[in-house]
Formats: C-alpha cells, structure tokens, sequence
C-alpha cells in the first residue's frame, strides 16, 4: 500500500455495488485518491467468480475494478451488520449503491434514512431506469439497456439490431456517475449539503447514443433518417499484409491523399471537396478505400499518412494490446505482484493530474480483508467485532 495522492485524497466512498457499473465508478474514485470501503456481502461480490481466476473469489474481472479498496464483509439482513453499517455512514463523504433503491429501503439505508445519520453525505444510486418512470423497479443489465436505448439498433439496424461486444454501457455510466458524484462533493464543500445523485442507466446510453444517431429526427417534423451514415459505412481496409483505419478529414486532406497515391481524379468523382457532397458518398469513398488499401503494406500506407497528416493507425490485437506502440511507451498496462493473486496485468488510471497524481495505491481485495480494520475505524471494540463475526454479521478474510 501507498499513500493516495489523487485530487480526491481525504474524500472516503462507501461502496455497495456489485459486477461492473458501480464498482467501476468506485474503483475511479479510489483511483484520484478517495479511501473507498467496499461492503459485500458474505458470499462476496459475484463479479469475484466471473471471468478467470488463479483462486476461487479474486477473477482478473473483478480485480480490474476493484482495486483501491478496501473489503468490508457485512450481512445487511442481520441486525449486527445492519449496526455495522450504520456507524460507518456518518464517517464518509459519499455512499455509491447499485442496490435498487426500493431494496436500500427495505434493508433501512434509503437516502432519507441515510441522510439522517449524515446530512453532508453525497448518496449516489446507479440505477437501470430513472425512479420517476414506469420502469423504476425493473433490473437491469448492459444488454438490457443497450436493447432499450436503441444502441443495439444502431449498431445492427431496425430490422436486425446487435449489441456492441462490450459491456459498454455499464462503463458509460460508471464514468457518468464518477462526474456526477465529484460534482455533488463540489458543491458540499459549498453550500455544507450532501445530496442524492441518481445515474440512470437506461437515460444515460439513451442521451449518450442520440448524440450523432438521432440524425434527420433531431428536428421536429423529421428532415431525414436517424442514424450517421459514416458509422454504418466506415470498416478497416485490408493492407497487403495487415489492416489499417485511415481517415482523411477535410477536403484539402482527401485531395492530398488521392493525389499521392495516384488517383486524383477521385477527388471529383467523389465529391470530397464538399463536406455534405462527401458524407453523401462516403459508402463510395469506402469502397474506393478497399481498392487502394492492397496496393502497399501497412508500414508503406503509416509512412504515407504521417508525411500527408492524415489520422490512421494499424489495428492492435486484443493478445498484444500492451505492445501498441504509444501505449507501451506511456506505460499504460504494467505487470504487478499482487500479494495473493501473483503477477497481474493491469492498466493504470488514464486520467493525469498535474499536482495531485492519480494512482494504484491499494491491490484488489480479498472478501473480508479489511473488516476489523474498518471496524475498528467506525469505532467497534474488539469484543464487538468478534462478537459480530462469531454471529456471522462480519466476515473476514480467511
């Protein structure tokens, strides 16, 4: 362990979420700098037993995004762990939960039972559908929302939608719910109120795809069709030995691509001069594209492009992502030694801060690891902590 250094050092985050769109966003939190406590409970995060793992509980999914924090084993259902929690609420800044906000309730940590014991706490629900909605109690999965908010129809089409191969939405959200609950601490370190933050899964993705996709229905009656025709056409063009995504962005770049490799009179066939000429004719310009792309290696087109100043890069494979040229040279993937799990690869927080550096100062935890510490903290005796454990409201790591 390190000392945290991020923007956010000072700040503690209890986190009751589980798999990906909560942990995520605690882990970012706890990544610029928050002490994030991580309440599971006793059978542990299901997310620890997703994905591949050296030991039963410590998956390299679950480690992924659960690092920079502390496990705290509690059953919420007894009344012990209820207790627990309970002395640990008036000790933090904020509380992230997935747990959908009728379960809170019913357990007696909903926001208004909450904010009685802190009134300065942020209260942060990651939530599938907005609480003011005829969905509210539904769950929710990424596939889910990315069916509901027409991503999937993007992708696909009307006809026949697909999903994206990612769980893309869970960590949309989780990166929306990061912004949402830095804000709300912005503004209690003004005002000295804490607030509830909801982070609505099904309306995020929805807002985040209408962006480009919504097309000729951003105007009312509809002047066009939805969707943007360059992401239904734009595919990667076969070198002669590999592939590439090269994309000339103005006319004067188009003109300076055709010309040097030889097939200037494109430029006005294609009508790439025009902005709306070559958007119109951009499934054209893709199927010129695949015709010029055999002609040279992928080394022979980076030399190209780089001279002309058009943006492209070879692809990199999923098995050799730590080797991408620009991402070996920042450093993004490193090897570490996790105290149990052994060497693991991980990559670091993205984000920079100039003064206040974000960073790995805790590995992944294993369930329970941190419950006497935690305990003691929120001010448990000793006896009051075995007293729990031996009850079963606490567990601890083995």
């Amino acid at each position: 362990m390190t000392t945290p250094t991020g923007p956010l050092s000072g700040i503690r985050v209890l986190d009751l979420t589980s798999v990906l769109f909560g942990p995520y966003a605690a882990q970012m939190l706890g990544d610029w700098g928050a002490d994030v406590i991580k309440i599971e409970p006793p059978a542990g995060d299901t997310w620890r037993y997703t994905g591949v793992f050296r030991n039963r509980g410590m998956s390299g999914q679950f480690m992924a995004v659960n690092r920079n924090k502390r496990s705290l084993a509690l059953d919420l259902k007894h009344p012990d762990g209820k207790a627990a929690l309970a002395r640990l609420i008036p000790t933090v800044d904020a509380l992230v939960t997935n747990v959908r906000p009728a379960a809170m309730a019913r357990l007696g940590f909903g926001y208004e039972a909450c904010a009685k014991l802190n009134p300065r706490l942020v209260y942060a629900a990651a939530t599938g559908f907005g609480q003011d909605g005829p969905w509210a109690a539904r769950p929710a999965f990424d596939e889910i929302i990315q069916a509901a908010s027409g991503l999937a129809s993007s992708i696909g089409s009307d006809e026949e939608p697909a999903f994206v191969p990612s769980l893309i939405g869970d960590k949309i959200c989780a990166m929306a719910m990061v912004g949402a609950v830095s804000a709300a601490l912005f503004r209690r370190e003004r005002t000295g109120q804490g607030q509830m933050v909801e982070v609505p899964m099904l309306e995020t993705i929805a807002g985040f795809n209408s962006i480009e996709m919504l097309g000729g229905h951003a105007f009312d009656p509809p002047i066009g069709p939805t969707g943007y025709k360059r992401m239904k056409n734009r595919r990667p063009v076969k070198t002669k030995d590999g592939w590439l995504t090269m994309l000339p962005y103005s006319g004067d770049n188009w003109c300076s691509f055709f010309e040097a490799v030889g097939r200037p009179e494109l430029s006005d066939e294609l009508g790439v001069r025009d902005p709306v000429l070559r958007s119109q004719n951009i499934d054209k310009i893709y199927d010129r594209m695949s015709e010029i792309g055999p002609t040279r290696t992928t080394a022979e087109w980076e030399e190209l492009l780089l001279r002309l100043d058009v943006p492209h890069t070879a692809f990199a494979k999923l098995t050799e992502i730590g080797e991408q040229p620009h991402l070996a040279a920042v450093g993004l993937f490193a090897d570490i030694d996790h105290p149990t799990e052994g060497r693991i690869r991980q990559a670091r927080p993205a984000t920079k801060f100039s003064e206040s550096p974000a960073g790995l100062h805790r590995m992944a935890p294993r369930l329970g690891e941190h419950s006497r510490e935690v305990l003691r903290e929120a001010g448990l005796s000793d006896a009051e902590i075995q007293a729990a454990v031996d009850s079963k409201a606490v567990g601890v790591a083995s």
